[in-house]
């Protein structure tokens, strides 16, 4: 006798890679929940896998055949019944690839393409069509999705803008998501009126360059016919029950005026800016085509400092960039020492198929990139536990997201991006509360709650 399954039809999706990522993700879920498709906390109790992939990293998309051979094995021990789709950016790079290579691989779709998934389902179902869909199509994507979204928690990602022209020769970006791209205002700002409504309190615009967002200028506002980025900041801000804003990534080509100005400004704009580098030498950064200097980036970083006094910074290095020789990765320690960061991402560097910098001559050798990758995150980590030491006696406001792991415990993120663990704060999940920092590791905070205490005595 067949096994009875009900209407609900079970979704897991492993998310790998950037917020941009995350977002999609989240937004395939909406796609596909008409379709009777509920989340599902593993492979196992799933009806249909969405592997939502990331190209950036090294050997990527061996990392996505891996997994799917113990997907294969899963979908043999169903009777065949269990649908694999391939999401993302190695889908759209490797897309014919995949297909050929894993049977077992029902659907293929890229990251421009995932509003289709319901059509590719039908097919799938019919064993008609094509179930490779790879087509750029960011408007058409963000117009096809529905307009209400389902957040869990009080933080939530919003793609302002997609797709890169920047073409940083090591950087795979512009073939996987295709040229810049921006939402326009009126869809930006409903997206984020309905996350007010649903209790989001911190709000996050999102984009491959979401600094290099511009859109048309709302008819009430008669100071320009084009917004930037500043501009979009300023009308979220007054979204009633908007708390924090934030937003990632950045270009420093893109750091306009009316962006620093709204780090100034606008009170609910965290103090803390994502802002690659990538590298502190100007030889190196030339052959990235990063298209400015480290001159050019520190003025940037004394201006926002300008406006906003107290803010803090984060970045990306790629260390062992074809060429780079010893001094060039002083260069880049040095101005290390020269920003100080409270938090960074650094890599070595690694060839991406198809990138300008994979065929270039004088590659690293790897005993010397794990040498200065080592000495770049030594650098790095201190300057993380002098920064989060220097939180201690501080009081700032903290939004709490959820229970830690330790009985009563309760953690959340400063305006810093530092997290801080509180005991005795379970009930301030979902809330914005005012802490005082205890304690510091390189990592965290510790903080007592002031707020309560304040209520207590009230």
């Amino acid at each position: 006798m067949a096994e009875f399954k009900p209407n609900t039809k079970g979704l897991f999706i492993k998310t790998y890679g950037c917020q941009m990522n995350v977002y999609d993700s989240e937004r395939m879920r909406d796609v596909l929940k008409p379709l009777g498709y509920s989340p599902v906390d593993s492979p196992e109790a799933a009806d249909l896998v969405v592997l939502n992939t990331c190209h950036i990293r090294e050997k990527a998309t061996e990392k996505v055949f891996s997994e799917l051979g113990r997907l294969r094995d899963l979908k043999r021990e169903t009777g065949g019944n269990l649908r694999i789709a391939v999401a993302g950016c190695v889908a759209q790079a490797e897309g014919e690839e995949i297909m050929r290579r894993e049977p077992a691989v029902d659907m293929v779709v890229g990251p421009q393409s995932y509003h289709r998934l319901p059509e590719m389902i039908a097919r799938l179902s019919r064993k008609t069509g094509d179930v490779l869909e790879t087509d750029f199509a960011a408007e058409e994507k963000f117009d096809a999705l529905p307009k209400t979204r389902e957040v869990d928690g009080v933080s939530a990602f919003l793609s302002a803008q997609e797709g890169c022209d920047k073409f940083c020769t090591f950087c795979v970006v512009p073939y996987t998501r295709g040229a810049e791209f921006s939402r326009g205002v009126d869809a930006i700002v409903e997206e984020a009126r309905e996350l007010a409504r649903q209790g989001v309190k911190e709000i996050v615009l999102i984009g491959q360059n979401v600094n290099a967002w511009h859109g048309q200028a709302p008819a009430h506002d008669a100071r320009a016919v084009e917004w930037r980025l500043g501009d979009l900041i300023r009308h979220i801000a007054r979204i009633g029950g908007v708390e924090r804003i934030r937003y990632t990534t950045s270009h420093p080509r893109d750091m306009a005026d009316d962006l620093i100005d709204a780090h100034r400004d606008v009170e609910q704009l965290a103090p803390f800016l994502h802002l690659p580098v990538q590298s502190g030498s100007d030889r190196i950064l030339k052959a990235m085509n990063r298209q400015h200097t480290a001159a050019d980036y520190l003025r940037i970083v004394e201006r926002v400092r300008a406006a906003r006094p107290d803010i803090a910074f984060a970045s990306d290095f790629i260390v062992g960039f074809p060429g780079e020789s010893d001094a060039d990765f002083e260069a880049t320690l040095q101005l290390v020492r020269d920003v100080g960061f409270a938090q960074a991402f650094s890599f070595k560097y690694s060839p991406r198929p198809g990138t300008p910098a994979a065929g270039m001559q004088l590659q690293v050798d790897e005993r010397i990139k794990d040498e200065r990758l080592a000495c770049l995150q030594s650098l790095l980590n201190e300057q993380a536990q002098a920064i989060n030491d220097a939180s201690i006696g501080r009081r700032m406001k903290v939004l709490f997201s959820r229970a830690a792991r330790r009985d009563g415990q309760a953690l959340g993120y400063s305006p810093y991006m530092q997290s801080v663990h509180v005991d005795n704060g379970a009930h301030m999940t979902g809330r914005m509360a005012e802490i005082e920092v205890i304690g510091a590791t390189m990592t965290s905070l510790r903080g007592r709650l002031v707020t309560a205490a304040a209520e207590a005595t009230a």
